[in-house]
């Protein structure tokens, strides 16, 4: 995993890094993770630097690398909606989590108490009762530190990250 630099960050932020670190480090099968703010924008990721590589594919026009953290913010945020306006009409109450199981691999989405959203793009092999159950955990100890401003820090942070790549 390529982590941004912590340097500079709220302990809140640091931690909040070092959990998310943390699940991809411990649960098998992970491939890319993302915490997506409820208007859609990305907070954090555990991949920043493969933007820069998909950016660059897209560019010289080769294929992937597909699954890149600004694609799965974009993904986990519309997967997010769709549900949300289905439960709505269905009228069953908020939506708590989200899986596709897919031929190559899976989509995990789980609602954090913000109305933020933890996403998880996993292989075909992991096992989905372990990334849920790790997903769970994140969420529980995560949600309740994600203020606006903790937000806003991190948001701040991934556009610097991002800038400071482009140089």
């Amino acid at each position: 995993m390529t982590a941004p630099s912590t340097f500079g960050l709220s302990s809140e932020a640091r931690n909040l890094h070092w959990l998310l670190s943390n699940l991809v480090e411990e649960v098998s099968g992970i491939q890319s993770v993302a915490v997506v703010s409820s208007d859609g924008l990305l907070l954090l990721s555990s991949d920043p630097h493969r933007n820069d590589q998909a950016r660059e594919a897209l560019e010289t026009r080769r294929t992937g690398p597909r699954g890149s953290a600004a694609d799965l913010a974009t993904i986990v945020s519309g997967i997010g909606s769709l549900t949300i306006g289905a439960a709505k009409l269905m009228d069953s109450g908020p939506v708590k989590h989200t899986m596709v199981a897919m031929e190559e691999g899976s989509l995990f989405v789980m609602s954090i108490s913000d109305g933020s959203l933890l996403g998880v793009h996993g292989s075909a092999d992991c096992d989905m009762s372990v990334v849920s159950y790790h997903m769970a955990l994140f969420v529980g100890r995560a949600g309740h530190v994600l203020t606006p401003e903790l937000r806003s820090e991190l948001r701040k942070s991934l556009e610097d990250a991002s800038a400071e790549s482009a140089r």
